[in-house]
């Protein structure tokens, strides 16, 4: 065992009477604060420099006195403590093993216990770093310690702090209430200073991770030491025009920094506090305070302890300093606290007095379950270990001061909230909204209360400033805030909410104009049956069949005389039926398009006009071959009109024809088309064809068509007045000419009235016979019948036999 040297109990560590540090009772609490700090190489000892530690150091003593003094909680036993002064990391371990001693001796661990310590739970540190100086020493045995000030994330870790608790929120609780705060208002470009410890690296650690996908960018970090350059600190905040600075900084690191910005004349800055010095009097009364900005800050909230004040009043009539104290270990100047009046020790920051208020009462609580106190007294029989203490400590289940004090597994507080202050202009912590984490999150924060640099606007912190409405974002740089604005093309929209840094492309039935936050629905258009253009053409289509059966009629009556038989004879039926059939196309070019529609769209036309062409061909043909063939050939003459050479033309178009479209349609047929390149707002409904499969029956009318040019554009010196093949190559000009300026319309217009434009080009193919062909023989048959003999027609074609024999 280890003999410990009684002169490092801590009675020698303090300038008030030993009764202050130490109390006997049934059981005793262990106290660690840090009254006394090494804070620079001048001191030769520890001193006092503040008071707060020294508040929290007597409330412990007060909380001690009240369960002492109470009936209902722990009865007839009575609570002692041993209270040690933390002055130093690296120079506090005799006091620590104080604690864990047994009649000042320490056993080592591993070894069967013959004694047990009647220290069944520590109060404290208040550090992080404290903490993590100490708590090994006390998780071997399982010795409960609950800290009121230590928030470093990582003390959750049971399988490393596994009798560790707190009744504070840990970093990540508040850095999720700092991060609140600039989401609130809406600030982009912030700094965030540290200190040099566990607690600090925790708290940038958590802040870098909070914010990774948010829209805050962390512009700045720096390490706040006893090295740290101050001027050039701020001057790298200030060339990056970073206007929000977080302060994750202990108190006394916290005095240094303000100090120093107030001194090098840093102004426009929006500070955040953390929960260590946001309530910091000094600092809010310091001179030139109000030019370095704005202040916020998270605290703690500030619960009045009732009894307490009483309490200081009556014992700091009793303080006084011993010199014969001031060699003990870990000594300090007597000063300061010591010669504090009671009204200056109760307006210190009372931030951290309920924290450790609620810890002195769970532990009660917990060794009251341990014991297995009733209303007047608790089973005695009963040898109590801290491991005992430890397991009600986490089952911990009371109202203290209308709050139902709980713990997490991980020993972290279930109850307890933070305020939101502001420093106002006459030196107050202003409270201006709080974070509240049960039984359900809630923040809330009053703008109106804050006095901002900015006189009324609230102050912004933004690398880049927000892009225009329609704009998308381009990072510019490694961080996200910086970026460049561009405009959304047309077809596509910016959805700020879900990504603001991509345009997002409409889908084929919406359309937008550049600059767009939403899509807008296409208009579909195509040509209805009850538009007017529509209705022309179809009564022009039923017109052209009334005409083709009146001719039809005509030249029926007529048959046997000359001109119907020059005209064609029984092939000028046949013309007249394919023309009639083929209106029937017109039709399909209006309403909306489907997959049979299209077919006949194209069907009718292609294929009863190949067999209107090869009429008109073998006609052509015939015209040429009668009045100068028959002459200069005349066995090729005989030889045409022996086996019937037109029909046999006429029946092999139609049946090449008709077997291209089978073979074209079975493979890829026409079909309804969506476009939607042409116009950003519309949809064109329209028919597709496949180009390769439509080729073969076009190619063939336009052979057709320059074979029926040719035979007639032979025939062009025949008799004046025996016009048949000057008739056919005016109608093949005009053919020729309608489909031209169709082609022209086609390649310069792709709205819904192509399909107006289309059907009127096959409307026009079919007027081109009709009118300039059979039209000009009806008006001969109706008006000049003299001209409609055998003897006219002999009289013609003499004439001419004579001239071309001679």
């Amino acid at each position: 065992m280890l003999q410990l040297c009684p002169c490092y109990y801590p009675i020698g560590q303090c300038t008030v009477p030993a009764s202050e540090f130490q109390l006997d009772g049934d059981y005793l609490l262990g106290g660690v604060f840090d009254i006394h700090q090494s804070v620079t190489m001048y001191h030769d000892r520890p001193e006092a420099i503040d008071c707060s530690s020294y508040q929290k150091f007597q409330l412990m003593r007060f909380s001690v006195e009240e369960i002492n003094n109470s009936t209902n909680l722990l009865p007839n036993v009575s609570l002692g403590y041993d209270i040690f002064d933390h002055c130093s990391d690296t120079h506090s371990f005799p006091g620590i093993f104080k604690l864990l001693s047994v009649d000042g001796m320490i056993q080592p661990w591993g070894k069967a216990h013959r004694n047990v310590s009647k220290v069944m739970a520590v109060v404290g540190p208040f550090t992080s770093t404290q903490v993590l100086t100490v708590a090994p020493l006390f998780m071997m045995d399982l010795i409960p310690m609950v800290s009121y000030g230590a928030t470093y994330s990582a003390l959750d870790k049971k399988e490393t702090f596994p009798s560790f608790l707190r009744t504070v929120h840990s970093n990540k609780n508040i850095i999720e209430v700092v991060v609140n705060i600039v989401q609130h208002f809406k600030w982009r470009w912030v700094a965030f200073l540290y200190s040099d410890n566990a607690f600090g690296e925790d708290g940038r650690d958590l802040f870098t991770k909070r914010i990774k996908d948010t829209e805050i960018c962390l512009a700045y970090t720096g390490i706040l030491n006893n090295n740290t350059d101050y001027p050039l600190m701020f001057k790298q905040i200030e060339a990056q025009r970073i206007h929000i600075i977080v302060g994750f900084v202990p108190k006394i690191t916290a005095e240094t920094l303000i100090i120093s910005a107030i001194k090098l004349n840093v102004t426009n800055k929006v500070w955040i506090a953390g929960d260590n010095w946001s309530l910091n009097k000094r600092l809010r009364k310091e001179k030139g305070i109000q030019n370095i900005g704005t202040v916020l800050g998270v605290s703690q909230p500030v619960v009045t302890i009732p009894g307490f004040s009483d309490f200081i009043y009556s014992s700091k009539n009793q303080t006084h300093c011993k010199n014969a104290e001031q060699n003990a270990f870990c000594n300090q100047v007597c000063n300061y606290c010591s010669s504090l009046s009671a009204e200056e020790i109760l307006t210190v920051d009372p931030s951290y007095n309920f924290p450790v208020y609620s810890a002195v009462y769970a532990i009660a609580h917990a060794l009251h379950n341990t014991l297995r106190c009733g209303v007047d007294e608790c089973n005695g029989n009963i040898t109590v270990h801290p491991y005992m203490v430890l397991a009600e400590l986490k089952k911990s289940n009371f109202t203290l001061l209308n709050q139902r004090i709980k713990f997490y597994e991980n020993g972290d507080p279930e109850f307890g909230s933070y305020y939101i202050v502001f420093w106002n202009h006459s030196g107050d912590a202003e409270k201006i909204g709080s974070y509240r984490f049960h039984p359900s999150v809630h923040f809330y924060i009053n703008n109106t209360n804050i006095q901002w640099y900015t006189e009324g606007e609230v102050p912004t912190s933004l690398c880049s400033p927000e892009c225009d409405v329609g704009f998308a974002k381009e990072e510019d740089g490694i961080h996200k805030c910086c970026f460049n604005c561009q405009i959304c093309s047309n077809g596509t929209y910016i959805n700020i909410t879900e990504d603001s840094y991509k345009c997002i492309n409409c889908k084929e039935t919406e359309w937008s104009a550049p600059g767009s936050t939403s899509c807008n629905l296409r208009v579909v258009e195509y040509v209805p049956f009850t538009d007017s253009g529509a209705i022309m053409i179809m009564v022009g289509a039923w017109v052209l069949v009334g005409l083709t059966l009146a001719m039809s009629a005509l030249f029926a009556i007529n048959y046997n005389t000359p001109v119907v038989r020059s005209a064609g004879g029984p092939m000028c039926f046949l013309i007249f039926s394919c023309l009639s059939l083929c209106s029937l196309s017109v039709f399909f070019y209006f309403g909306k398009p489907t997959t049979s529609s299209c077919i006949l769209r194209f069907l009718p036309f292609l294929l009863f006009y190949t067999v209107c062409l090869a009429c008109f061909v073998v006609r052509s043909f015939q015209i040429v071959c009668v009045f100068k063939m028959a002459a200069k050939f005349p066995k090729l003459h005989s030889w045409w009109m022996k086996y019937h050479g037109q029909w046999l033309v006429i029946t092999v178009a139609f049946v090449t024809q008709a077997l291209l479209l089978l073979f074209g349609y079975a493979f890829a047929p026409p079909k309804p088309y969506n476009d939607t390149l042409e116009y950003p707002d519309k949809i064109i409904l329209g028919c597709d064809i496949n180009l390769v499969t439509s080729s073969g029956p076009v190619i063939l009318l336009l052979s057709l068509c320059s074979l029926c040019f040719i035979f007639s554009y032979m025939g062009k010196d025949l008799p004046k007045n025996y016009n048949e093949a000057k008739a056919i190559t005016f109608c093949l000009l005009l053919l020729i000419l309608t489909w031209v300026i169709f082609a022209t319309e086609y390649l310069l217009y792709h709205g819904k009235y192509i399909q107006t434009l289309n059907a009127l080009a096959v409307l026009s193919s079919l007027y081109s016979f009709l009118l300039w062909y059979f039209f000009p023989k009806c008006y001969i048959i109706i008006f000049q019948p003299h001209r409609n003999t055998n003897e006219y027609f002999q009289g013609l074609i003499q004439n001419y036999t004579k001239t071309i024999s001679q």
